[in-house]
């Protein structure tokens, strides 16, 4: 059950009509060990345009030829982007068409893909400094940025332009690019014009008002004793959501013994909320901001709020680096940090609640969010490190204009934001919760509405708020977006303020004050959805996320999950992954029944293949995280691993132990104690928790060994890729927790314990953790399984993190990836949910099938890569793929392979932000987690 599968990099591949073409057929047939897929006629160049279309450009350069480019009028994916551009494209034996291993054209070589067999037999993941790499710019992005998403799961926009890139690149994304900047390859051969610059008027949209004093008793009604509000099926204070609900009282009703009670009760919480590590630590920056512009918004002391000095600890406790000095600071993401911001918001309230005190912000604080606007004038949520991929979004950028603003001297980047805003405005008057999506969101819209008033946008702004007025619903709350039918805290907060023009820069009760501009949205947490109050407990319904995963149209005919949507193709990982979720809850045993069969009598897919087609084991291609994780599942239902698919998996864990590292062309050993073909923490993990399940703990010393030296020793952290990159992540220390924590004896429950007060140290305002996909909900569930080892102790975080778990759920059962990015269910991420939930470690997971019975099946209706380097061109030019000639005398933008072992093999569908290239590689073995 593994995080990074955050959005399986071999899922969703929607194949068109236009794909299903004789050339993709001739191919298959022709080619024994991969698969592929041609392209189709593409779209002359021409007909792309900066509102028609977008373009995707291909760089040859690494095998002696140019940048070639294709045009896809009506795009739906990335993936259809690059087919519908003119390219072909080559998957491997290992995960199908769905890892992109191979890119050709017919304008280059006579559409000869590469890299060749020659160089990249593409049985399994290519190395890490040797594959494409996929990038993206938006319209008015002049920079590229790594893509967040993977080819098939990227809807491009009018205007965008894509590029695939082969060579390698870093963790975070900030190396490897094109050469060529989007500019170069842009339809139109220039930049997408933007928005004007001058306060413009906002869409044509019905006058409208919100019923302020409706929504004032809405709130009013939400809070328990009239002090705070409680999740449901909850008694603990929700203290985030109680802010909120004080800060919509202000706007509302203004001073008033409602309000002081509220504002009491958050006071004597002020330890619980803000000071959870104790009071000699440092606050939670969210939280010790939220609380202070409170008391600032009410005519109260920061300095003297719930027995501290709210103001003088944010300014104590400012990140001094990030993890790039070498040192790095638990909770810091880069210098400049409040300590544990972790968020946009959490930064940007603490800067605004320092202001508002009289206090000049430290050094750094400010510039650290001009650090987050991205290149379209967006601001990410997430406090990225310089370089790394940015992708904002409305309601953040709104929040942080504000609070530039307000600080003074950030002119260009609140023009940039404003820009970005202007833009971003949907014809309805609404602001999307992403980038280019076309369903309004309440929250977004709020945020957006305050900075367009604050920065002198009216008409806009007015246009904002008669949406919100068209979505308070009868009781006088808002629902999240326009669809919605429920109200909830979290919208109705901002939008209150919205409708009576302030925001907490200029948010008081004090009687009129109007000399100040409104200078920063209400505070939310980050910008999507909140810990909302979900099913009754603390953490998410189980048997929904079980009806998720058992449903037909996820379970294929109850017995596997498909790699490729429509098609029959198994994805052996992520079936036993929900396996792994089945037994961990006991909710249907009959349909773990089915699926167990299924991979223990040698059941097939729909192209012949069996489990062992994809452990390797006695093959050539052994993979030792993949038969590490098929042994457990056996161990977990109590079948016997030494037989199970006809092979014994125990004894092809112990030949795979490596003796010491392979040397090139031999790639399959990465150190002594390694596991072959096991490129990270989490495969190597499966393994070593296999054989110990199995009693072979002689077997396992030197895996065990080695996981041990993989342990970053100053914050007990471990990498996520083997061989180790120096990066820390939440998902892998999980696990090899869960690992080390099995091993007999006392020897290393030190570093066991150490790696769980990192994983708490990362945890997110909102109970989340933070992983390939931004607040992740893989990395929030292997974060509960791993903190469960001391369940006591860190019962707090864990209740935290069920609660975030609760609130990414869907109505359908399944989970989001993450709490930023596209909405909708994830079979990888709603399995690692369900199973992570219960807390039990893969170490003692165990569920007997006695007494089940199966469902009925319904009738179907290597050699390391080399690099060319790249000749002398000449030309200078960029092809167009519908264009003449096989591009030889084209100039190369020659992309170096460098190399940096972090680099993951792109799937096509990625995970997102700082891990994501890790996360692809370590996925790339057919979910090898």
């Amino acid at each position: 059950m593994g995080t990074a599968q955050q959005q399986d990099r071999r899922v969703g591949k929607k194949r068109l009509l236009s794909l299903l073409s004789a050339a993709a057929v001739t191919f298959a047939a022709s080619v024994a060990f991969v698969t592929g897929a041609g392209p189709a006629v593409a779209d002359p160049v021409a007909e792309c345009t900066p509102t028609r279309g977008a373009i995707v450009a291909v760089d040859f350069g690494p095998f002696g030829g140019g940048v070639v480019r294709g045009c896809d009028t009506t795009p739906t994916t990335g993936y259809e982007l690059l087919h519908e551009g003119g390219f072909s494209t080559e998957g491997t034996q290992h995960d199908g068409d769905g890892f992109i291993c191979r890119i050709g054209t017919g304008s280059f070589n006579s559409g000869t893909p590469y890299p060749t067999p020659a160089t990249e037999d593409c049985v399994l993941t290519p190395q890490a400094t040797a594959y494409w790499s996929y990038w993206i710019a938006s319209p008015g992005q002049d920079t590229w940025s790594y893509s967040p998403l993977g080819a098939m799961s990227r809807q491009p926009k009018a205007g965008d332009v894509d590029a695939w890139v082969f060579g390698g690149t870093d963790v975070g994304g900030s190396t490897g690019k094109p050469t060529f900047t989007p500019d170069e390859v842009r339809a139109g051969g220039g930049a997408t014009p933007g928005p004007t610059d001058g306060p413009t008027g906002g869409p044509s949209v019905p006058a409208g008002e919100i019923d302020v004093p409706a929504a004032g008793r809405w709130v009013s009604a939400q809070l328990r004793d009239g002090t705070h509000v409680v999740d449901e099926g909850s008694e603990t204070p929700n203290d985030f959501l109680t802010t909120e609900a004080a800060y919509a009282l202000a706007a509302a009703a203004g001073k008033g013994a409602a309000l002081d009670k509220v504002t009491a009760h958050l006071a004597g919480r002020t330890d619980a909320y803000a000071y959870a590590a104790g009071p000699d630590e440092a606050p939670d920056a969210t939280a010790a901001a939220r609380l202070a512009l409170l008391a600032e918004s009410t005519e109260g002391d920061p300095r003297a709020f719930g027995g501290h000095d709210l103001l003088g600890d944010l300014v104590k406790h400012v990140c001094p680096a990030g993890p790039d000095s070498g040192s790095p600071t638990p909770g810091c993401t880069a210098k400049g940090d409040f300590h544990g911001a972790m968020y946009a918001d959490g930064q940007a309230l603490a800067v605004l609640a320092l202001l508002r005190g009289g206090v000049e912000p430290p050094a750094g604080t400010v510039d650290r969010l001009t650090q987050l606007v991205c290149q379209n004038g967006s601001v990410t949520s997430i406090l990225i490190r310089p370089g790394e991929n940015c992708d904002g979004d409305p309601a953040t950028t709104g929040l942080v204009a504000l609070v530039l603003d307000e600080a003074g001297g950030q002119e260009a980047a609140v023009a940039k934001a404003r820009t970005y805003l202007k833009k971003a405005q949907l014809e309805s008057g609404a602001f999307p919760l992403s980038t280019g999506e076309a369903t309004g969101s309440v929250t977004a819209t709020a945020y957006a509405a305050q900075a367009l008033r604050a920065l002198g946008d009216g008409d806009a702004a007015d246009a904002a708020v008669s949406w919100l007025s068209r979505q308070q619903h009868d009781d006088g709350g808002f629902g999240f977006d326009e669809s919605a039918t429920d109200s909830a805290l979290y919208p109705t907060g901002p939008a209150v303020l919205a409708g009576t023009g302030t925001s907490l820069a200029a948010l008081t009760t004090k009687t009129p004050e109007p000399t100040v501009p409104p200078t920063t949205p209400p505070t939310t947490g980050p910008t999507t959805a909140p810990p909302t109050t979900r099913p009754p407990g603390a953490g998410p319904d189980l048997k929904k996320g079980v009806a998720y995963l058992t449903s037909p149209a996820n379970l294929h005919q109850g017995r596997y999950y498909r790699a490729v949507d429509n098609a029959g193709r198994a994805d052996f990982g992520l079936t036993i992954d929900g396996a792994f979720a089945l037994a961990a809850t006991g909710h249907d045993d009959n349909a773990l029944r089915t699926v167990v069969d299924f991979l223990a009598q040698g059941g097939k897919d729909s192209e012949g293949r069996t489990l062992h087609d994809w452990t390797g084991v006695g093959g050539k291609y052994a993979l030792g995280g993949s038969m590490g994780k098929a042994a457990l599942l056996a161990q977990v239902v109590e079948r016997d691993p030494r037989d199970f698919g006809g092979q014994d998996l125990i004894a092809g864990l112990a030949d795979a132990v490596c003796e010491k590292p392979s040397t090139a062309p031999d790639r399959s050993c990465a150190a002594e104690g390694a596991y072959t073909y096991a490129p990270s923490v989490f495969a190597h993990s499966l393994g070593i928790i296999a054989q110990l399940r199995a009693g072979e703990e002689k077997a396992a010393e030197a895996p065990i060994a080695y996981l041990a030296s993989l342990q970053h020793s100053a914050s007990g952290a471990w990498p996520s890729l083997i061989p180790a990159t120096g990066d820390s992540d939440v998902d892998s220390t999980a696990m090899a927790a869960m690992t080390m924590d099995l091993v007999p004896g006392d020897a290393h429950a030190a570093a066991v314990d150490k790696a769980l007060a990192w994983i708490a140290s990362r945890q997110l305002p909102d109970g989340g953790f933070p992983g390939a996909a931004g607040n992740s909900v893989n990395s929030a569930a292997l974060a509960v399984q791993g903190l469960s080892l001391d369940a006591e102790k860190y019962d707090k975080q864990i209740t935290k993190a069920l609660k975030f778990l609760a609130s990414q759920q869907n109505k359908d059962g399944g989970f989001n990836v993450a709490k930023e990015g596209q909405r909708g269910s994830d079979i990888r991420a709603s399995a690692q949910a369900v199973g992570g939930s219960t807390g039990i470690s893969f170490g003692v997971l165990t569920r007997s099938l006695e007494g089940t019975t199966p469902n009925p099946v319904p009738s179907p209706s290597s050699s390391a890569p080399a690099i060319v380097t790249p000749g002398d061109g000449g030309g200078g030019s960029v092809v167009d793929a519908d264009g003449p000639g096989d591009g030889g005398s084209l100039a190369s933008t020659g992309v170096q392979a460098l190399g940096l072992a972090a680099a993951a093999a792109v799937l096509v569908l990625a995970g997102w932000r700082t891990v994501a290239i890790a996360r692809n590689r370590r996925t790339a073995t057919g979910g090898e987690r």
